[in-house]
């Protein structure tokens, strides 16, 4: 049986009805992700956990830069309050674009605005997770686009409640070793996302990552929390996310 626990984002999900997510539900998909606030009531009381939320604004102008700071801490501190509220056990944060900033300049940025929220991060029993994602297709300039990277960041910030959300997706595009870094950075992960590459879409035989041994891996590590599917279904969106449970159990 695996040692983590299944979610799914909330944008493939969005035209279907209750009676659906009931379903996805009773498949073992226990967690949604990034919902809209004015729907967290009634996930809450459809048997989810709301496993991760944005944490601030936006992917694209985020910690990298210190004239943020005081907006991010402010948003992140009313997002802790809300997470607290609804047992969220995590906040998603963003490096932001370069826009040419170097890679050291860019990762002591980051350190110093998380460095900013840890303490509160950590009273709140929530954790700040930096999202890794792919500069090379979805997301141009991205400064958080390598494992490395945001290992650096989260060790140098030193706090239990600051770690990775590891997509594997975008590290497929990025770095691939998929497996490797997984183990050998467990430590410093905090949540995972899936979606198959190329395309982003289902876990099937069409695309590259073998996911029974990607989720196998994570398993051996003792990993406890949740990975969450994150991918536009080709087609019946049930259909897809049965499959996405069985190939990442």
């Amino acid at each position: 049986m695996s040692s983590f626990k299944q979610s799914v984002s909330h944008w493939p999900l969005k035209n279907m009805s209750d009676d659906d997510y009931k379903k996805v539900l009773a498949m073992g998909i226990t967690g949604v992700e990034m919902p809209p606030r004015d729907q967290f009531d009634k996930f809450r009381d459809l048997g989810f956990v709301i496993a991760t939320v944005g944490g601030h604004k936006s992917l694209e102008d985020g910690l990298n830069k210190t004239e943020n700071h005081s907006r991010i801490q402010d948003e992140l501190r009313a997002g802790l309050e809300t997470a607290k509220q609804y047992q969220i056990p995590n906040l998603i944060v963003f490096s932001g674009n370069r826009n040419g900033k170097s890679e050291e300049e860019g990762a002591a940025n980051t350190v110093e605005g998380l460095k900013l929220v840890a303490p509160d991060a950590e009273a709140a029993g929530v954790t700040l997770i930096l999202e890794l994602l792919n500069s090379k297709v979805d997301h141009a300039d991205y400064q958080c686009d390598r494992t490395a990277w945001g290992v650096q960041v989260v060790k140098a910030v030193g706090s239990p409640r600051v770690k990775l959300l590891y997509d594997i997706y975008h590290m497929q595009i990025m770095e691939g070793d998929l497996i490797r870094n997984i183990r050998d950075n467990i430590e410093h992960i905090a949540h995972f996302h899936t979606a198959g590459n190329p395309g982003r879409k289902d876990l099937d035989e069409a695309q590259e990552i073998y996911y029974p041994a990607v989720a196998r891996a994570i398993h051996e590590t003792g990993y406890s929390g949740f990975v969450g599917h994150e991918f536009s279904p080709k087609g019946d969106t049930l259909a897809a996310l049965q499959q996405a449970l069985m190939r990442a159990t």
